[in-house]
């Protein structure tokens, strides 16, 4: 019985390179109205993330469990505000001392539930506006961060309590977010889905 020996071959990668290099270009000559569409919601990602953080289109996207709305239309023309209202606003933080330098300027998605002139109490880590529970205040947050609850206070002019309604939400409940003034909402939004 004789025994052969078996050498490996060496799979050169070029060729393959080459075609998968060639059918990209192929793939983009053929649909490139939808790379084009891919690539300016990606550019518009981007320039939200990084440059200008509220929306800039009349549709918003939440993806975040705050409200249990996916899709948003934007009403940049409404101004009076009022219990109940769903808002997007640019995160400052208590005074403008925004306490979470990556949440500062960031766009927000909550609902009303205090206006100028409301009572917010607090019980423990329960927070009332006007005698009604708008959430209860987690001692920590994600990142170990200690939370506060707000300090009990009369809602003063020019300024909202904001509510999400996840259990998570980062909102008026706590003193390190606060009131929200009425000047940082950029727009009431409407819900579609």
């Amino acid at each position: 019985m004789s025994t052969s020996t078996v050498t490996p071959t060496r799979l050169s990668l070029g060729p393959w390179l080459m075609y998968g290099v060639r059918q990209m270009r192929a793939d983009l000559r053929r649909r490139w109205f939808v790379f084009a569409v891919v690539g300016l919601v990606w550019a518009l990602a981007l320039v939200r993330l990084f440059v200008h953080h509220v929306p800039v289109l009349p549709i918003l996207f939440n993806w975040t469990p705050s409200l249990p709305y996916k899709v948003a239309v934007v009403d940049y023309g409404s101004a009076l505000l009022a219990r109940g209202d769903l808002v997007v606003y640019s995160f400052d933080g208590p005074a403008g001392q925004g306490a979470y330098p990556g949440l500062r300027h960031q766009a927000l998605f909550k609902r009303v539930a205090g206006v100028a002139g409301d009572v917010v109490t607090v019980q423990g880590r329960d927070v009332f506006v006007n005698g009604a529970l708008v959430g209860r205040a987690k001692t920590h947050a994600f990142d170990r961060r200690p939370l506060e609850p707000i300090a009990p206070t009369v809602i003063p002019a020019g300024q909202l309590y904001v509510q999400g309604t996840s259990i998570d939400s980062f909102d008026s409940r706590y003193s390190l977010s606060g009131l929200v003034r009425v000047q940082d909402v950029r727009a009431k939004v409407i819900p579609i889905l």
